[in-house]
C-alpha cells in the first residue's frame, strides 16, 4: 500500500488502525480479522488481505484469525468505507469464499477472489506461477456493485511471518465495492401448490457493520433452502432502506436479529415474531426458521406496539442482571443530558465573563438590549444558557424512561422531571422520576390490552395513565422526601473546607483516571455536572467540577509527555498516538489515553490515577472554580483562579510522566522496530512490489 502510493504516512496510518481497534475489536467468528480505519494517511479505499499460519488474536471469541482483511479509506469517505466493510461481510459468509482463500496459492488469485473476478470454486486449485506475482487492472463491475473504472493495481508482499509458510500475503486494489449478493429468487411455492411462506427480518449490531450484513446474508441463503420469501432490511452504520410496507404486510413472520433497538419495529406489531441477537441471525438461521413457522402454525402474535422489550433489553444480553440494566438506564439519561449541560453551562460562564459577576440580577433582553453594550451581549448569553440548564432535569428524566420504555416513556418521563424542577427536587428527583415513569408504563404495556384497542394506546392511553400516576407520586408521595436529601446534598457540598474538600478532589481525581471515560469516569463527571446544573451553583460545585476537568486532562497528556521525553519505551504507534494525545488532553477527553493503558495497563493506569488525584487534591486545596462543564485549557479565562488550577494541572501531569517513565524504563526495552508496529498484519508493509500484470 505504501509501494503504490495508497499510504502515504505508514507509522500514522498504523496508528490509526491501533486507535480504531483499541475502539473495538474486529475478530470475527471462524477465524477472520477485519482490521479498518479511515485516515487521512489514504490517499483511496483500499482493502488489504493477508493470511497467516500462526493466527493473529483480533479479539473474537472463537480464538486468532487467519484470514485477515484490512480496509483503509480516506478521512471522510464515509461510504466507501462502509461499503467496503458491509459487501465484505456479506462475502465471509459464504464458505467456498472463505475455503478458497484459505487454499488460494497466488495473491494475484486472491484478489481476483475478493474482487469477484473469479469464482470461489477455481481460487482452490493450485496454481503454477510463484507467489508474490501482482495483479492490475480494472475491478470488474458484477451485479449490484457499481463498476470501478480505475485501475487497481495489486501489491503482494514476498514473504509472511517469520517461521510462516503460508503463501505471501496480498494487498487488493481499489475495491469500490465487494460483488453484492445475488437477490433472494423466488421461493417455491410450498409443497400444496400455495402461496410460498413469506418472511421479513432485520439485523443490526452496535457497529452497524460486519455483524448485520453477515447475519442477513446467513438468514438470505437459509431462506432459501428452506424454500421460503425471506426478505432482510440490514440496519447499518451507513443508514437503511425501509422495507416496502406492502412486502411488511404481505409476510407471514418476522425474525428480528439485532444487539441494538430496531427502529421503526412498530410496523411488524402484530406478526408472529422471533427476537434474538445478531450472533444468533449467523450461527442458527435454519433453527430460526423453523421456530417463526412454528409461531405462525401456533396463530402467535408479537406484542403490541411498544411492547414490553425495552431498548436496554434489546441492545443487552438476555442474562444481564438488573444492576446492569440500572445502570444502563441512569446512563442513557445522562447521556442524553450532557450536551444541554455542556451548552448551558458555557454560555453561563460566558456570560459571567463578559457581563461580570452580577449578570444574574440583569433584567429580561427582552425588556433591555443596547447592542453597543458589553454587558448586554453577557446578559444575552447567560439568560440562554439558563433556558438551556431548564431542560436537564426534565430530559434526565425522559430519557431515563426512554431506556427503560421506549418513546412511550418520554412523556411521563418529562412531565415527572418537569414536576420535580417545580418542587425543588432537582438531580436527584429527576432520577427518580425517570425511573417511576418507566416502571409504570413498562407495567401498563404488559396489560392484555384488545385489538381494537392497541392503535390508541401509545398515543392517549399510555401518555393520559402514566403522566397522572407519576404526577401523583411526584406531587404528594415521594416529592417532598426527595426534595430534602437534595437540600441536604447540596448543603454539605456547601459546608466541605480543608481537609474533607482536599479528600474529595483526591477521590474524584481517581475516579477519573481509573477507566478513562468508562463507568466510573462517567460517574464522577455526573457527580460533578449534576452540582453545576444550575443557574446559580454553588462555590463547593464549581470547585468540584474544576477538579474533575482538571484530573481528567491528566492522563493523555502525560502520555503525550512521555513518548515526547522518553520516546524510546513506546512503540512507533504509541509515539504516533502521543501527537493526538496532546490535543484530546488540553480537550480535556480522557479517552485520548486509552491505547496507552490498553496496550500497558499495570502501568498506565495506577500512574495516571496517581496522578489524577494529585491534581484534584490540589485544586480543591487552591480553590480554583469552574462554571463550564467541558472545555479543557480552552475554558481558563473562565476558571476561577486559572494560574494555580494550571498548576495543578501540571504537577499531575509530570507526576504520571515520572511514573510511566520509571515504570516502564524497568523493565526490558523492546528491539526498536524498522518503522512498523511488530504487532501490525505483515499485509500493511509490503517487502517487495512486483510490477502489475493484466488481470
Amino acid at each position: 500500500m505504501v509501494a503504490q502510493g495508497r499510504v502515504t504516512d505508514l507509522e500514522g496510518f498504523l496508528a490509526d488502525v491501533a486507535a480504531r481497534e483499541a475502539q473495538m475489536p474486529t475478530g470475527l467468528d471462524g477465524g477472520i480479522g477485519i482490521p479498518h480505519c479511515r485516515s487521512i494517511h489514504v490517499t483511496e479505499p483500499t482493502l488489504a488481505f493477508g493470511r497467516s499460519a500462526a493466527g493473529i488474536d483480533f479479539g473474537a471469541a472463537d480464538g486468532p484469525a487467519d484470514l485477515v482483511f484490512l480496509i483503509a479509506a480516506p478521512a471522510g469517505a464515509d461510504d466507501a468505507h462502509l461499503t467496503i466493510l458491509s459487501s465484505l461481510a456479506r462475502q465471509l459468509m459464504n464458505t467456498e469464499f472463505t475455503d478458497a482463500l484459505r487454499s488460494v496459492r497466488e495473491a494475484a488469485t486472491a484478489a481476483a477472489l475478493i474482487r469477484g473476478d473469479e469464482a470461489p470454486s477455481q481460487g482452490g486449485a493450485p496454481e503454477t506461477a510463484s507467489a508474490g506475482d501482482g495483479a492490475a487492472g480494472p475491478a470488474q463491475g458484477t451485479a449490484g456493485a457499481p463498476q470501478d473504472t480505475a485501475a487497481a493495481p495489486v501489491a503482494a508482499s514476498a514473504g509472511a511471518a517469520a517461521g510462516s509458510t503460508d503463501p505471501a500475503p496480498a494487498a487488493a486494489g481499489e475495491y469500490g465495492a465487494a460483488p453484492a449478493p445475488a437477490a433472494p429468487a423466488p421461493a417455491a411455492a410450498a409443497a400444496s401448490g400455495g402461496t410460498p411462506f413469506r418472511i421479513v427480518a432485520v439485523t443490526s449490531c452496535p457497529t452497524g457493520i460486519a455483524h448485520t450484513y453477515m447475519a442477513a446474508e446467513s438468514l438470505e441463503n437459509a431462506g432459501r433452502e428452506a424454500g421460503v420469501e425471506l426478505v432482510v432490511e440490514t440496519q447499518g452504520s451507513a443508514g437503511f432502506t425501509r422495507l416496502d410496507p406492502a412486502v411488511v404486510a404481505a409476510a407471514d413472520a418476522v425474525i428480528l436479529a439485532h444487539d441494538v433497538p430496531v427502529r421503526d419495529k412498530d410496523r411488524f406489531a402484530g406478526k408472529p415474531t422471533v427476537d434474538v441477537g445478531v450472533k444468533a441471525g449467523i450461527n442458527r438461521p435454519a433453527e430460526l426458521i423453523a421456530e417463526v413457522r412454528e409461531k405462525a402454525a401456533r396463530g402467535e402474535a408479537s406484542a403490541p406496539a411498544h411492547g414490553p422489550a425495552t431498548p436496554v433489553e434489546r441492545a443487552g444480553d438476555s442474562t444481564e442482571g438488573y444492576g446492569t440494566k440500572l445502570r444502563k438506564w441512569l446512563m442513557s439519561g445522562v447521556s442524553y443530558m450532557v450536551p444541554f449541560v455542556a451548552a448551558g453551562g458555557l454560555l453561563i460562564a460566558l456570560g459571567f465573563a463578559i457581563g461580570g459577576y452580577k449578570i444574574n440580577k440583569a433584567p429580561s433582553v427582552m425588556d433591555h438590549f443596547l447592542w453597543t453594550q458589553a454587558d448586554s451581549w453577557g446578559a444575552l448569553l447567560f439568560q440562554i444558557g439558563g433556558v438551556a440548564f431548564g431542560f436537564l432535569v426534565p430530559v434526565l428524566a425522559g430519557y431515563i424512561a426512554y431506556g427503560m420504555a421506549d418513546r412511550p416513556g418520554l412523556v411521563p418521563g418529562f412531565v415527572g422531571g418537569a414536576i420535580a424542577l417545580t418542587i425543588n427536587a432537582g438531580f436527584l428527583g429527576g432520577l427518580a422520576a425517570g425511573l417511576i415513569a418507566g416502571g409504570v408504563v413498562m407495567a401498563i404495556q404488559r396489560v392484555n390490552i384488545p385489538a381494537a384497542l392497541r392503535g390508541i394506546m401509545p398515543v392517549v392511553v399510555i401518555p393520559l395513565i402514566s403522566s397522572a400516576i407519576v404526577g401523583f407520586l411526584m406531587f404528594v408521595v415521594i416529592g417532598k422526601p426527595i426534595a430534602r436529601a437534595q437540600k441536604g446534598l447540596t448543603d454539605w457540598l456547601g459546608g466541605l473546607t480543608g481537609t474533607n474538600a482536599i479528600l474529595l478532589g483526591a477521590l474524584l481525581g481517581l475516579m477519573m483516571c481509573f477507566d478513562l471515560g468508562g463507568p466510573v469516569n462517567k460517574v464522577a463527571y455526573t457527580f460533578a455536572t449534576a452540582g453545576i446544573a444550575v443557574s446559580n451553583p454553588s462555590d463547593s460545585a464549581m470547585k468540584i467540577m474544576a477538579a474533575v476537568m482538571a484530573a481528567g486532562m491528566v492522563p493523555p497528556l502525560a502520555m503525550a509527555l512521555a513518548t515526547t521525553v522518553r520516546g524510546k519505551l513506546f512503540t512507533p504507534t504509541e509515539r504516533e498516538n502521543g501527537k493526538a494525545a496532546w490535543v484530546l488532553g488540553a480537550s480535556f477527553i480522557s479517552e485520548g489515553a486509552i491505547p496507552f493503558a490498553a496496550a500497558d495497563p499495570l502501568r498506565v493506569i495506577p500512574s495516571s490515577m496517581v496522578g489524577g488525584a494529585l491534581t484534584g487534591a490540589l485544586s480543591m486545596g487552591f480553590g480554583a472554580t469552574l462554571r463550564a462543564p467541558h472545555g479543557g485549557i480552552f475554558v481558563v479565562p473562565l476558571i476561577g483562579n486559572p494560574l494555580l488550577y494550571l498548576v495543578a494541572v501540571a504537577a499531575g501531569v509530570c507526576v504520571t510522566t515520572a511514573l510511566v517513565v520509571l515504570l516502564k524504563g524497568m523493565r526490558k526495552p523492546a528491539p526498536e522496530s524498522t518503522g512498523a508496529d511488530p504487532s501490525a498484519p505483515q499485509a500493511a508493509a509490503p517487502k517487495e512490489t512486483k510490477q502489475p500484470v493484466a488481470a
